[in-house]
């Protein structure tokens, strides 16, 4: 059954794109602020002009459309974009929980398939928390946990310079100033200098995310609390990610005193997933 989306396409299009090809057209866009993101097809890559000038027609608040060229790239998971309708500005604020994340879109990621997540952290942390945000990038869970939580500071940690200017502005633009501190660093090299600083690790990083258990162990004062984020198989699940954080809780004289939560946060490949583990320790 054809979503909404696909339906208003393949009305608004017919005798414009050829009739085999109509059942090919997007059943979705990504919108984040005044920005549009299409998936398309290889078949009817040719038609993404049309395709975008619908898009800007029926939907007035979108202002710039883009089409996906690829797959993130690199360390840092720059977005393959192009520019395909409306106006070039790909610098958009988008709104969210009521946080404000301000961002390139063309430059830097912003994973709409993270949102129940970012809300459920914003309700986790605790008031007069430390917390350390690993992967802070423009600010996905440091914001959010900030507003509408008291912790007492959050260290929010990342090695994109670009993500950490963007990060600045949203700590400006959502008033958390003095609350989060952004900090253009390896996360690695923070946890060498600041060991045991810390009441909660946000690991939000995927995948290889258990190469960096050791500096989130490290940061941890006198054990505390590891959200931990990476991919799985679904015969992984829930053994393996927990096999895994008990084995470095080991090696760093803690133990894994109590799963408080694990969670699919979204399907990332053909049976794999990318979940969560919210993870009590404690000194062994």
């Amino acid at each position: 059954m054809p979503t909404p989306f696909k339906r208003l396409l393949m009305r608004e299009l017919r005798g414009r794109v050829p009739e085999h090809l109509l059942p090919l057209l997007p059943s979705g866009l990504q919108v984040i602020g005044h920005v549009a993101i299409l998936s398309l097809r290889p078949e009817v890559e040719g038609y993404a002009g049309l395709i975008a000038k619908v898009v800007l027609e029926k939907f007035p608040f979108i202002k710039t459309v883009c089409r996906k060229l690829g797959p993130m790239v690199g360390p840092t998971k720059e977005p393959q974009l192009e520019v395909v309708a409306g106006l070039k500005d790909t610098v958009t604020i988008h709104r969210e929980g009521g946080c404000l994340f301000k961002l390139d879109v063309a430059k830097l990621m912003f994973a709409k398939g993270n949102v129940s997540e970012r809300r459920r952290m914003a309700s986790v942390v605790q008031e007069g928390e430390v917390v350390f945000d690993m992967f802070a990038g423009i600010g996905y869970f440091s914001i959010p946990m900030a507003k509408t939580r008291k912790p007492s500071l959050i260290y929010a940690v990342d090695v994109n310079p670009l993500a950490i200017h963007y990060l600045a502005e949203n700590i400006r633009l959502n008033k958390v100033r003095g609350l989060v501190v952004p900090a253009l660093a390896d996360c690695r090299a923070v946890a060498d200098r600041l060991p045991g600083f810390a009441d909660r690790v946000v690991m939000g990083y995927i995948p290889g995310t258990a190469a960096f258990l050791p500096a989130a162990l490290k940061a941890l004062r006198h054990g505390g609390i590891i959200h931990y984020h990476d991919t799985y198989h679904e015969r992984e699940l829930w053994w393996k990610p927990i096999e895994v954080l008990r084995a470095h809780a080991s090696r760093a004289g803690l133990r894994l005193a109590k799963v408080l939560y694990k969670g699919v946060v979204k399907s990332y490949g053909p049976r794999i997933y990318h979940i969560v583990v919210d993870a009590l320790l404690k000194p062994s």
